[in-house]
């Protein structure tokens, strides 16, 4: 994999992905020269040429972050930024986009609260369990499990059918079994 073709076929997609989630020319500029710069430093970690654009996303979805906690500007997170990175890629995730909510209800309040503070609003686990005066490890614990219960809620829902990485391809809506969310 020669990175300069790699940045000729991607960075297209990485630029407009990265404009959706920051509003700023320069620092979107800014953020793909860093993406850039980690893809070079850690393609080689990279074993499945397929997993590629998967790979890529994801390492601007951690620029991404990164970006926002150096300037400690909170940031509402889409559910884009969760489940899936790129519009492109998102596919059957578009329609499953709508049941978040819908199965976060469903679960105990205390899941909910969980999965609400640390997957959508972004903040760190630690602080969370500070916060709840739980050891961090128990936190981390109790995040897991939330987030396994969500999942099962998914394929109660919906037989998913993913690939090598664990991404979502195709989701087929079990009609007896969905709300229609």
């Amino acid at each position: 994999m020669q990175l300069d073709q790699i940045w000729r076929d991607y960075s297209g997609a990485l630029r407009g992905f990265l404009r959706k989630r920051v509003a700023n020319e320069a620092d979107v500029e800014d953020l793909l020269q860093e993406i850039l710069i980690r893809t070079h430093a850690y393609l080689s970690d990279v074993r499945d040429p397929a997993a590629l654009r998967a790979w890529l996303f994801q390492v601007a979805r951690n620029a991404t972050i990164d970006f926002y906690r150096a300037r400690g500007k909170a940031r509402a997170v889409d559910a884009d930024d969760l489940w899936y990175g790129d519009a492109e890629e998102a596919g059957a995730l578009r329609d499953l986009e709508g049941c978040v909510s819908v199965f976060l209800s469903a679960l105990p309040e205390h899941d909910a609260e969980l999965l609400k503070a640390v997957d959508l609003e972004g903040r760190r686990q630690k602080e969370v369990a500070a916060e709840m005066g739980l050891a961090y490890s128990t936190l981390k614990s109790r995040v897991k499990a939330a987030r396994e219960k969500m999942a099962d809620q998914y394929r109660a829902c919906c037989a998913l059918e993913l690939g090598a990485n664990g991404e979502i391809l195709e989701a087929t809506p079990r009609e007896k079994r969905c709300g229609g969310c």
